[in-house]
């Protein structure tokens, strides 16, 4: 990241936000640690904010895509970030409480315990793609942990992002929760404050640079990033079925998510019934593409003009293109400009050499490549980046055993897509390029915590005895520890 604050205009804009910073900082020193009836209150503010003003985010996110399909905000973020804050309200007293551990028997009788301590200060930079859920999802779990959270929404999201900052702002205080607006710059002059935790969702390119500008404090980070995810289908599948859950995850928010599979590896005979089923099912969703409240727009010109960049790329270099436009309105177009709406498009025929196979998609646009075995499909996975998400779709359980032990990704989905993000209990992270940590329920609050293992000693304890001078008790008891840690307590 570049120094964004030697321009005085803007180093004099950002003043007030460091001081902000520097008071949440200050009172995470000063004052004791949140209990667990006022983390409660604030989780239970950010609830009845929500849950209050939940058709004015609606509309708010719908305005900042363009169209924004109402049935999808409150399916894919009104719901989710509401479960996710009752579910911490539910378990805040069992995660809190100090959780025993095992020691060994030559510390007898003291005892061992971990202690889940507030980091302190927290930044959660959010990404545009679902500007609520991935702004209250991790929201809720460092209040559960008793941090203090400066938010950064996109700016790409602005109405969004002031319905954040009215909302969470008013029922929680800016004390305890602020939402800073602004673009990239302020990112940027954020991440270089000595923050306590640091979690960003967005491109894998910017969470290198948020890594890199934390390392100067060494602030810890959390990086849910993205990546090419692959939906895997056995020849001995349900076909149909498979289709219609793949649609299903593919074409939520027109593709604009970061768990949509993002391409299909199926059995080369299979290829082309696929492809055919998956245009019969995008159908069958969307018969209607422009006018359809239930089809969400593209976010913005850029991003419409590198959808179709990448279908234009793969078309030159050989792919079969399939537009789904049920209704005839594209005229054998790929989209309207002026809605930013793009159809279903299935590629078949793909190779590594197209941009469409290099980069991740986010939007409604689905290779499908075939392969002759399953461990040829699974070879073509493993060296590729991990994926933030993987999908299998089979009955076998042998089979689907044999996939989830020989490939790595982020997470997971057997005979369905994308709903291991909706599993309150599951930790939700990637691997490698795709990510680092966790978060969501237990996950979400140890992230925000620091385990702070505490050794309580006893009045009386053999470790007594180890105090010099080394005599005769002493030797015996170090052969037996020797012994004991060596594993040959009874052995010779």
């Amino acid at each position: 990241m570049q120094d964004t604050l030697d321009d005085p205009a803007r180093a004099s804009a950002f003043a007030p936000i460091e001081r902000r910073f520097n008071e949440m900082h200050a009172a995470s020193r000063r004052d004791p640690p949140a209990s667990a009836a006022e983390r409660r209150a604030a989780l239970q503010a950010l609830r009845d904010a929500i849950f209050t003003h939940k058709a004015e985010f609606a509309r708010a996110i719908s305005e900042d895509f363009g169209w924004r399909s109402p049935s999808e905000t409150y399916m894919a973020e009104i719901v989710p970030a509401l479960s996710i804050v009752t579910d911490a309200l539910k378990n805040l007293n069992r995660w809190m409480a100090p959780e025993p551990r095992a020691r060994s028997v030559l510390f007898f009788p003291a005892r061992n315990r971990v202690y889940w301590q507030p980091k302190g200060v927290v930044l959660i930079i959010a990404p545009w793609n679902y500007p609520l859920d991935l702004a209250v999802a991790p929201l809720a779990a460092a209040l559960a942990a008793g941090n203090r959270v400066i938010i950064k929404p996109s700016e790409m999201t602005p109405k969004t992002s002031a319905a954040l900052k009215a909302h969470v702002e008013q029922a929680l205080g800016t004390g305890q929760v602020t939402v800073v607006t602004g673009g990239p710059e302020v990112a940027e002059a954020l991440c270089r404050l000595p923050f306590d935790h640091i979690l960003f969702t967005g491109s894998t390119g910017v969470g290198r640079k948020v890594m890199a500008a934390a390392a100067g404090n060494l602030t810890p980070v959390t990086l849910e990033l993205g990546g090419k995810s692959p939906a895997i289908l056995h020849e001995g599948c349900d076909l149909e079925l498979a289709v219609q859950r793949i649609a299903r995850g593919k074409l939520l928010n027109a593709g604009q998510t970061c768990i949509a599979p993002d391409y299909v590896l199926a059995p080369a005979g299979m290829v082309d019934t696929f492809a055919a089923q998956f245009a019969r099912t995008a159908g069958s969703f969307y018969p209607r593409i422009l006018d359809n409240p239930d089809y969400t727009a593209i976010i913005n010109d850029r991003h419409y003009r590198r959808l179709l960049d990448l279908v234009d790329d793969a078309r030159a270099k050989g792919a079969r293109v399939t537009v789904i436009d049920p209704a005839n309105e594209l005229g054998g177009t790929l989209g309207s400009e002026r809605s930013r709406k793009i159809a279903p498009v299935v590629l078949t025929g793909v190779s590594d050499q197209m941009a469409v196979m290099q980069n991740e998609i986010f939007g409604p646009v689905l290779p499908v490549v075939g392969y002759v075995s399953l461990d040829e499909a699974i070879g073509y996975v493993n060296a590729r980046p991990r994926p933030l998400a993987l999908y299998y779709f089979d009955g076998d359980s042998a089979r689907i055993e044999k996939v989830m032990r020989e490939t790595v990704s982020g997470g997971a989905t057997v005979n369905d897509t994308v709903l291991h993000f909706a599993q309150e209990n599951l930790p939700f992270g990637g691997i490698g390029p795709s990510g680092m940590g966790a978060y969501h329920g237990r996950e979400g609050f140890r992230t925000f915590s620091h385990a702070r293992g505490t050794f309580l000693q006893s009045r009386l304890t053999v470790t007594s005895l180890l105090s010099p001078p080394y005599g005769k008790t002493f030797k015996s008891l170090i052969g037996y520890a020797i012994r004991r840690a060596a594993g040959r307590l009874w052995g010779p």
